[in-house]
């Protein structure tokens, strides 16, 4: 099944709802990082949250999240857009430890319990909305709750989950934000909260094969659900050779010359998807103004 996003209200619209299987999306993106499996599952829980914070914005809007923790991953980037195109990457891919307490993988020691996480929303404008909280758990799941409700004042709950096979590949992922809107009733609420606490591990329920409209009818039981919209998911980057060209253009005749004279061409490689890319002398050459 192809990894799809579904948008969804209930409680007479009183709520907001998004739920995600981002399994394949996962999976290529920790591919490509070569993540182990504790840093797979961090990378995994970033990534599935990301893409559907893209799925709240419109047109060519875009969504860039950081997480930077004290923990020995280091920082894990990710961003998105309206289209359910999605990457990321974490800057120490090989960091992996034994099982926590609760049998799972020990993804709060990896990131660490402090530290920030950081929204930017490229609305299209000149000024960026940027958000910042410090990490409250190191779980990615709470501390993205905590964004909602500190940074943008949307009493929410996020949870996102990842299963590791032992070759390391991706065994199940995906995720759900549900989303107070004004008007919500206590007893909405209260209902909510007790539909959340009682629900199996997300990344158990895409593992047996339950679908987000699944997901979210068990989420939302009772609530009069109204799916507006299904929408595809996809790893995409977006460097390109023209895009690198730029930026080394960008750099100015001197420190491209000095790339032809010391190392007699370039090479690039992108952070998201390690796609390198390589740069002949005479190459770098036409390159200068």
């Amino acid at each position: 099944m192809s990894d799809y996003l579904i948008k969804a209200t209930a409680f007479n619209h009183t709520v907001r709802a998004y739920a995600i299987t981002s399994t394949e999306t996962v999976n290529e993106a920790c591919k490509r990082q070569d993540t182990w499996a504790t840093a797979s599952a961090a990378l995994g829980r970033t990534i599935t949250v990301a893409a559907m914070m893209g799925a709240m914005v419109k047109g060519e809007d875009k969504i860039t999240v950081k997480v930077e923790g004290n923990g020995p991953i280091g920082a894990i980037i990710a961003d998105s857009n309206a289209k359910g195109e999605v990457r990321g990457y974490v800057k120490n891919p090989h960091v992996d430890f034994d099982l926590n307490e609760k049998g799972k993988l020990d993804v709060r020691r990896a990131v660490g319990t402090e530290g920030t996480i950081s929204v930017v929303k490229d609305l299209g404008m000149r000024d960026h909305f940027t958000g910042q909280v410090p990490i409250v758990s190191g779980e990615i799941s709470e501390d993205f709750t905590y964004y909602f409700v500190n940074s943008e004042q949307v009493p929410s709950a996020v949870g996102a989950g990842v299963l590791v096979n032992p070759d390391l590949s991706i065994l199940a992922a995906g995720g759900f934000i549900i989303q107070m809107m004004p008007g919500a009733t206590e007893e909405t609420i209260s209902r909510l909260e007790k539909h959340i606490a009682n629900i199996p591990p997300i990344s158990t329920l895409i593992r047996e094969g339950h679908s987000p409209e699944v997901i979210l009818e068990k989420l939302l039981a009772g609530g009069d659900m109204n799916i507006l919209e299904k929408m595809p998911i996809e790893f995409k980057c977006r460097c390109s050779r023209e895009r690198i060209s730029n930026a080394i253009t960008g750099l100015g005749n001197e420190e491209i010359q000095s790339m032809i004279d010391e190392d007699k061409g370039a090479e690039a490689t992108c952070h998201f998807c390690n796609e390198i890319y390589q740069f002949s002398a005479e190459e770098l050459e036409q390159l200068k103004s």
